[in-house]
């Protein structure tokens, strides 16, 4: 099983540090008799809805159901993962699968869209991040658990499913008919335009860092020399590896720390660096950000940000600055748990507030952007509070309309451009790249001659 983020092990003997500081034997007196108390409780009701409930229930229903509150009441990211959900981690990281290629959570008993994967079904039939999907081939699926309506969404490539979904600024609900296909994750895409490397990141899953270093070298070849520079998209990134954050930021990166991760205890910092070498050799990069950009995708845009060695181009990111780490529990279950926070170079955590980029562009292609509910990590419950915030007025964005961003996305079609932020990164490089690379390729001053006449 992938690791989410950092070592298992790691993570096991933090747990079991923090569970063996030595407490004295009156400490440990009030605790094991404050815990038996709320055990008793616990056992009580137990026996009551075992004993009284208006239909007959089994104990592995009650049990499971007890420890998905106990984490429920942690934050919204420590979870019980039992047999089901193993096998949908798996196909997050492998993909391959049959289905309609939607990431989706559950909010308030709704199934609520985070992102669709592109070049699948879901993307092509434009759904969106911020949709409510309420009925699966006509079946209200409100009050379901998140296991089933995923379910029902997959299932044999070529077969149809219908699904009702209610966007936010919208009158009607939206019926969309699809066909299943096999969802094959490409972590990686990459295309050139107007000379300049296009890297779009799916998704930080077990080959990222390779695909990203290959995707620059095919990009060098096909252009028969090095581009004007790059742009990075991260937009409807969800996140994954940390290992693979740390490869992809070290590719564009030639020295410097790149994240590190805090646990509990003051003491428990982790440190990564990147090695030296810059793959792109100090060209420009623009990394393209969305609300989606989230978890792994934030550390990428944060060290790039902090390093000063990439502007950070679109909207701000999700704000998920947490670690998870998976304990396993049996063959087929295991514990989610949140063991850290992470932070930037600088220090930044980004949790809650998440990546301001240093160029703010709205995607004025989607006819939705202003009415459609922008989701983020701020809005779930018992999400982890940002301890070095200064005020929540460090969230506020300005909602102003920027002179340069006015034009409707039927204008920007009669225009050939459909995706507005893309174009804005490219237009952008091109002002940039061809300054960059004659100051490369400049001779260098003549006093450096005469310092080594001398």
């Amino acid at each position: 099983m992938p690791r989410l983020f950092p070592s298992l092990f790691r993570a096991a003997a933090l747990l079991g540090t923090v569970a063996a500081v030595p407490l004295t034997t009156a400490a440990m007196a009030q605790v094991d008799s404050g815990a038996y108390r709320d055990l008793d409780v616990f056992m009580d009701i137990y026996n009551r809805v075992k004993a009284d409930y208006v239909d007959k229930v089994d104990d592995k229903t009650l049990v499971k159901g007890a420890i998905q509150g106990m984490l429920a009441a942690l934050d919204p990211h420590s979870s019980y993962v039992d047999a089901l959900e193993f096998d949908n981690m798996r196909i997050a990281t492998e993909g391959n699968y049959g289905g309609l290629g939607l990431t989706v959570s559950m909010e308030d008993g709704a199934v609520k869209v985070i992102a669709p994967t592109e070049d699948t079904p879901a993307y092509r039939a434009g759904i969106k991040s911020g949709d409510y999907i309420t009925h699966i081939n006509g079946t209200l699926i409100y009050g379901q658990s998140l296991d089933e309506a995923i379910e029902g969404m997959r299932g044999p490539a070529g077969t149809k499913v219908s699904i009702t979904l209610v966007r936010p600024g919208r009158d009607k609900p939206l019926d969309v008919t699809l066909v299943r296909e096999i969802i094959v994750q490409k972590p990686v895409k990459w295309e050139v335009k107007n000379g300049i490397g296009v890297i779009n990141i799916n998704t930080f899953s077990a080959n990222t860092g390779a695909d990203t270093r290959a995707a620059i070298m095919a990009i060098e070849k096909s252009l028969g020399r090095a581009p004007l520079g790059y742009v990075v998209d991260l937009r409807d990134n969800g996140g994954g590896l940390l290992t693979q954050a740390i490869e992809v930021s070290d590719v564009f990166l030639d020295h410097g720390e790149i994240v590190s991760q805090r646990g509990r205890a003051k003491s428990d910092i982790e440190r990564y660096y990147a090695k030296p070498g810059d793959l792109t050799k100090g060209l420009p990069i623009i990394v393209l950000t969305d609300s989606g950009t989230a978890s792994a995708s934030e550390i990428v845009a944060g060290a790039l940000q902090d390093h000063h060695r990439a502007l950070v181009m679109g909207e701000r990111s999700f704000g998920k600055g947490s670690v998870q780490t998976l304990l396993p529990l049996s063959s087929n279950s295991a514990l989610r748990l949140t063991t850290a926070r992470y932070y930037t170079p600088s220090g930044r955590s980004v949790q809650e507030g998440g990546i301001e980029p240093d160029i703010a562009v709205p995607q004025l292609s989607d006819p939705d952007y202003k009415t459609r509910p922008v989701f983020r990590e701020a809005d779930l419950r018992r999400h982890l509070i940002n301890t070095a915030k200064v005020d929540n007025k460090a969230l506020e964005e300005d909602t102003s309309d920027d002179p340069r961003f006015t034009a409707s996305a039927k204008e920007l079609e009669t225009k050939g451009i459909k995706d507005f932020q893309l174009d804005y990164a490219l237009k952008t490089i091109g002002r940039l790249g061809p300054a960059v690379q004659t100051a490369a390729v400049a001779p260098k001053p003549k006093a450096a001659a005469v310092r080594k006449a001398r």
